[in-house]
């Protein structure tokens, strides 16, 4: 379990990028959803200990994260938004580099080790290939065999397919959902579907405070019934949102597609919806931003 409680962080430019964040995350899969600048990789930096926090305290188990930053870096595996490597360097010589500081130190081990990771990520027949040869997503695939090294309890991956194409997106969030339930494993992302498919617990983070925590199919079955989609001209775009609760919009074929949150139908044309996850991540945004504007 990864206990966060009370976690704050401004920076020197004035910018409050955490508020009193507290979250309980249970073993498994944990997604991490928000806009960009919600203040996402302000947490995940916090929690893989590159950053200090203002206040507030984070154990995972019975380690003190914020202050006692080399036990928690014994048990984390981590994978940045922007994973740097060795151009020239072939993906076996790096991973078996990166084993060596990671304190693997015995030499027959640390091979079974790397063969391992190389083999679960679909990486091995091209393990003597130089990293700069390798697509996207096999440079994330490999961004998750370096993370895995050590048998870490702690996995953070933050915006880890931004930019892959569709199949390489689909290789890479299968690979996470069989990493397994005995370790924290923390998503982060702006991208709503990957959530929805591979975690089994989630929140939803905006202007560094959390919005809603619990389960995603949790959060979609409290909308059963509120959500309203009718298909409007671009120049009534915002008629609908100055009289409705607009939630979201998008391009249908030339004209504007809006879904209304709404106990009853919000007028002519509406018709009912079946929410999904985009749906409850919109309405939580627009439920915060109106309470906050009063």
């Amino acid at each position: 379990m990864l206990s966060i409680k009370n976690l704050s962080k401004t920076y020197d430019n004035g910018v409050r990028a955490l508020h009193n964040v507290s979250l309980e995350i249970p073993n498994g899969m944990f997604g991490l959803l928000g806009p960009n600048g919600a203040g996402k990789s302000s947490l995940m930096r916090t929690l893989a200990t590159l950053q200090p926090a203002d206040s507030g305290a984070v154990k995972l188990g019975d380690i003190d994260v914020l202050n006692n930053k080399n036990e928690l870096r014994k048990h984390l595996g981590y994978l940045p938004q922007e994973f740097g490597v060795y151009p020239d360097i072939s993906a076996l010589a790096m991973l078996t580099h990166l084993a060596v500081l990671k304190g693997i130190s015995n030499a027959k081990e640390r091979g079974e080790i790397v063969e391992y990771l190389l083999h679960m990520t679909n990486l091995w027949e091209a393990r003597k290939r130089k990293l700069i040869t390798y697509s996207g997503g096999m440079r994330q695939r490999f961004g998750i065999a370096q993370a895995l090294l050590g048998e870490p309890r702690l996995i953070i991956v933050d915006e880890p397919t931004a930019g892959l194409d569709p199949e390489e997106r689909r290789r890479f969030l299968n690979l996470l959902s069989e990493i397994g339930e005995d370790v924290v494993i923390i998503l982060s992302t702006h991208i709503v579907e990957d959530v929805g498919e591979i975690c089994a617990n989630m929140a939803i983070i905006e202007k560094g405070q959390v919005r809603y925590t619990g389960a995603p199919r949790s959060a979609v079955a409290a909308l059963e019934g509120f959500i309203w989609e009718r298909v409007i001209d671009k120049t009534d775009v915002h008629h609908y949102e100055d009289t409705f609760k607009l939630i979201s919009k998008r391009l249908f074929a030339g004209q504007i597609m809006v879904h209304i949150h709404s106990e009853n139908r919000p007028g002519e044309g509406f018709q009912p919806v079946k929410p999904d996850l985009e749906d409850a991540y919109f309405t939580h945004l627009y439920k915060d931003m109106h309470t906050a504007d009063g």
